[in-house]
């Protein structure tokens, strides 16, 4: 919304004709004490939206982190090797000759 200097000085002629000079400093404080009210207003606003937007983002941001850390101190090679240690070496052989051979075959 732009206001040429014409339009300007119509509305400072229409305000001076309507209220009287002896008024115009009165209107001028009231007008400025409703703009900053307006502002801080709006600033409030602003936090407040930016409180309820930070908290989420930084929730998000802490979960990413947690799973990074994780996934820097995971090495599967090291389950792969307990869980190789920890079972039994299959049986070596001809299935065919072992009687305890559990298998799809039946006899």
């Amino acid at each position: 919304m732009e206001l040429s200097i014409g339009e300007m000085l119509l509305i400072a002629v229409a305000i001076v004709v309507l209220f009287g000079p002896d008024k115009l400093p009165q209107i001028a404080r009231d007008l400025g004490a409703g703009v900053r009210k307006m502002r801080g207003a709006m600033e409030d606003v602003k936090t407040e939206i930016m409180k309820e937007t930070d908290n989420p983002v930084s929730e998000i941001k802490r979960e990413i982190d947690k799973v990074k850390k994780a996934a820097q101190d995971y090495n599967p090679l090291n389950d792969a090797e307990k869980n190789a240690s920890s079972e039994p070496a299959p049986a070596k052989g001809n299935l065919a000759d072992n009687d305890d051979h559990q298998g799809p075959v039946s006899r």
